[in-house]
């Protein structure tokens, strides 16, 4: 970005930042990505606001990135999954320098992996219970069945990640409470946690009924308990617990996250609902304990090249048919 600031002017500005002396951080947010720090320069009051440049995206940059970390530290491995943290710009003090990179790595990834992190359109999109009977549940059976629920199931039957489980119920109705890999667990206005149930048949929000209601209730419960208790600078009213839909993998869980964490895509209108309002839609549903969330139409958005646009929703858009075969 090039300066439109006269050179003289430029000169001055640039020579305050030495010269600023911390009073008290006053706030960090941005999940941990920018900081507003209160100070003084020259005995007078200043306020600096820090946040992470954007990642420089040319070509020879990108290519000797991953070569150009130190300190890369692993957090965790599962599947074809990890996550990391890692130091950019090596400096004498490698040892020391507190890490400035959260790193997912996806290996082998899939196609699905690549659409999903691709730059791509949006289009909203409601979902009936006729389309969900008749073409969203067979696509939820077909990718369960390709195996791409192997690192859930790790670490429901404690192959993987068991170090990271935070709480645990076992039995029917049981459930587990771990990180969520995108919390770097220490910055507390981005926690974010996953409660994984541990049985199998409920893929999704789809397969809450309303006998269900006093069992998800319980997890709830259970949940913000856990998480206060393991983090006594947290109080209840500071967490929110939400479920996707579409989910990112059809296995059922709740995100529970800080309420200061800034609501970005994953949390939007259309992608994240509250489970207190599913507890009060189920609580409140015509009909016995088998009526459910099967019974409801549901509005959310997805990308332009998501397996459920090109193979569903789009076809059905446009008047063709729905090739469920090719699921």
């Amino acid at each position: 970005m090039t300066s439109t600031t006269p050179p003289e002017i430029a000169a001055h500005v640039e020579s305050l930042i030495p010269k600023f002396h911390l009073t008290r951080l006053l706030n960090t947010d941005q999940a941990g990505r920018r900081i507003s720090l209160l100070g003084t320069i020259d005995s007078k009051p200043a306020l600096l606001v820090a946040e992470r440049a954007a990642f420089a995206t040319d070509e020879p940059t990108l290519t000797t990135f991953p070569t150009s970390l130190r300190n890369i530290k692993n957090l965790g491995a599962n599947d074809i999954y990890a996550w990391f943290l890692a130091n950019s710009n090596p400096s004498e003090r490698e040892g020391d320098a507190p890490p400035d990179f959260k790193l997912n790595l996806i290996y082998p990834c899939t196609p699905k992996h690549i659409k999903k992190y691709e730059a791509q359109g949006v289009r909203i999109v409601t979902e009936t219970p006729e389309i969900y009977a008749k073409y969203v549940r067979p696509y939820m059976k077909a990718q369960r069945e390709k195996g791409a629920l192997d690192w859930v199931f790790n670490i429901i039957e404690g192959r993987a990640e068991q170090e990271d489980v935070i709480y645990r119920e076992t039995g029917d109705e049981g459930f587990l409470l771990a990180p969520d890999l995108n919390w770097d667990r220490k910055t507390m206005g981005s926690l974010h946690l996953l409660g994984i149930v541990e049985r199998r048949d409920i893929w999704s929000v789809r397969d809450l009924r309303k006998g269900m209601v006093s069992w998800v209730e319980h997890m709830r419960e259970k949940m913000l308990d856990t998480t206060v208790k393991l983090y006594p600078e947290i109080e209840r009213d500071q967490l929110k617990l939400y479920v996707h839909y579409q989910p990112t993998y059809y296995h059922f869980h709740i995100h529970i996250v800080h309420v200061s964490l800034e609501a970005g895509t994953t949390q939007a209108t259309g992608k994240a609902l509250g489970l207190e309002n599913i507890i009060s839609q189920l609580e409140t549903m015509a009909g016995g304990d088998e009526a459910g969330m099967q019974d409801v139409s549901l509005t959310y958005f997805l990308g332009e090249r998501s397996e459920l646009w090109e193979k569903i929703h789009l076809p059905l858009k446009e008047g063709r048919d729905v090739k469920v075969d090719d699921f």
